[in-house]
């Protein structure tokens, strides 16, 4: 699949998957110079491109594991999505979890996106539903806790 992609920023990186096993694709910052993000900030980073995700896809912006686990900075939104019809400059709203501020530097893996198929319903208003055995069961109905 490919998928078009327009750098808004002359320092911008494209999405590049590390490893040829790799399904996330890292995102970089595009930065200036160095940001500080204090305990609890969010800070919109900005990725410095454009991207027309395909039709039929969504594009979603996971945090990076060793980030998120060493850091405490992770995307705010937890998962971002990314609609096909979205032109605009892409940003990752990173968010310090942790007690000390971080810094991120200027092309440094933020997050990773994942393109993955993604259904258009008709919602269709009924008065009933089907029956399942688990029916309205909801938190921890299924015995994992």
């Amino acid at each position: 699949m490919k998928m078009d992609v327009k750098k808004i920023r002359a320092s911008a990186r494209l999405p590049e998957y590390a490893t040829p096993g790799s399904v996330g694709a890292d995102l970089y910052a595009c930065l200036d110079g160095p940001l500080e993000i204090a305990p609890g900030e969010t800070v919109k980073i900005a990725l410095g491109f454009a991207a027309a995700v395909p039709d039929g896809y969504a594009g979603l912006v996971f945090a990076r594991s060793g980030l998120a686990s060493d850091r405490n900075l992770a995307p705010a939104n937890k998962v971002g999505v990314v609609d096909p019809d979205y032109r605009g400059e892409w940003l990752v709203p990173l968010r310090n979890h942790g007690a000390a501020p971080e810094t991120v530097a200027p092309g440094e893996r933020i997050a990773q996106l994942l393109l993955v198929p993604a259904a258009r319903a008709e919602f269709i208003e009924a008065e009933i539903l089907g029956e399942t055995e688990r029916g309205a069961g909801g938190f921890g109905s299924t015995g994992a806790r």
